[in-house]
């Protein structure tokens, strides 16, 4: 087996669920992200959400910011396009001005799910999410009070995953504002 990923294959959709932390979610996207910085170095890609965080338990889909210099969108579009990304599909899609990519891979034998937002590099929403993943890395209470709340969404049967993540919102704006960079 493998231990690098060398094809991006198509996605595999499942609901929102609650999964332990897969100690293997660096390296998978440690290996993505080196397939989007071969196509392009100039480009930054950080490995954010609950894989990104050691011990935290969630959906278990590694997340990846591709951050593109301004007024490199479309060539951001390319270069997922071209490794085999697809579209975000569906009616609550992410419109194409702050795309989603989505992508399942194969690492060690088992297929990961891989979201990968592109953020232009500075915007706040990117900053947002590396400040809370940085939270949660430092704060072992914060993480596990996050934890609590992925396990109450999911107990009033919020298993859509656009659902899911609205539903998480605001307890992640409130852990940045208490923070107060």
């Amino acid at each position: 087996m493998s231990t690098e990923i060398s094809k991006i294959g198509k996605y595999m959709y499942r609901p929102a669920e609650y999964l332990p932390y897969d100690h293997e979610s660096p390296r998978v996207a440690d290996s993505v992200a080196q397939m989007i910085l071969a196509a392009d170095a100039k480009f930054c890609v950080e490995h954010v959400g609950s894989t990104a965080v050691p011990g935290c338990c969630g959906k278990g889909v590694v997340d990846l910011i591709l951050l593109y210099p301004v007024g490199r969108l479309v060539e951001a579009h390319e270069i997922l396009d071209d490794l085999g990304f697809q579209q975000q599909s569906g009616r609550e899609s992410l419109p194409e001005n702050r795309p989603l990519r989505v992508a399942t891979v194969e690492y060690l034998g088992r297929d990961y799910r891989v979201h990968v937002h592109v953020l232009e590099d500075g915007c706040a929403e990117a900053s947002d999410i590396v400040k809370f993943r940085d939270l949660l890395r430092s704060n072992v209470g914060l993480r596990r009070a996050y934890e609590m709340q992925k396990r109450v969404i999911l107990s009033r049967g919020i298993c859509k995953n656009t659902q899911y993540s609205q539903a998480k919102r605001e307890f992640i704006r409130t852990a940045l504002a208490a923070a107060a960079f």
